[in-house]
């Protein structure tokens, strides 16, 4: 077993929550100077018809797919890879990362008062092993004023969050109640993560 594992994704919040459970990690991202180009955004195109599940868990798999390949065209040692993808549901309406600061509180106005999914779905590759779990929990927003809306888009923090919020920063503050997983709503599910691990032999 290797003594570390990769992690493809930029999320400062999944590094954290690897360090939490005492996996050593290292970063496999695309790197511009010799990769080919990753195109992630038509990875993350939603399909007609497809369900905030069904796209969560395709994401993923698609986002390892690349990782992957990245990883074999530069001759890694080997070791498992790691991808997570979250995603924020109302209903069957997928919520994304807002474009801009109209877009977040066109987010926020929706979440606001509401109960909607944030669904988590985390993937590992082991040689030619893959194993994946998704993690479903329910977060309530309280109802927001277009003044509370309008200060926590100022502050610049819904800006590349699923859902245009994030739960461990000032969007706290607003939620009333959540029901599931909490490290699943920062961005990776720990148990979940940590079942995977401990199936491909991890001492967790």
């Amino acid at each position: 077993m290797a003594p570390f594992i990769y992690l493809a994704s930029q999320s400062p919040r999944r590094r954290q929550l690897l360090e939490q459970l005492g996996v050593a990690h290292e970063l496999l991202l695309p790197n511009a100077a010799g990769d080919i180009a990753e195109d992630a955004e038509a990875i993350e195109t939603e399909r007609a018809g497809e369900s905030p599940h069904s796209y969560v868990q395709r994401v993923t798999a698609g986002k390892l797919d690349a990782a992957v390949a990245r990883h074999a065209r530069r001759g890694l040692a080997p070791a498992p890879i790691l991808c997570s993808d979250t995603t924020v549901a109302l209903g069957m309406q997928i919520l994304g990362k807002p474009v801009d600061g109209a877009d977040a509180r066109r987010i926020l106005r929706l979440l606001s008062g509401a109960e909607h999914e944030v669904l988590t779905a985390v993937a590992v590759q082991s040689g030619a092993q893959r194993l994946q779990a998704l993690s479903i929990s329910t977060v309530r927003f309280a109802p927001m004023s277009e003044a509370q809306i309008e200060a926590y888009v100022a502050t610049g923090e819904p800006m590349g969050k699923a859902g245009a919020y994030g739960i461990q920063g000032r969007a706290a503050a607003h939620i009333a109640e959540i029901r599931g997983s909490y490290s699943a709503i920062m961005g990776l599910p720990v148990y979940e993560t940590a079942e995977i691990l401990r199936r491909l032999g991890w001492p967790l």
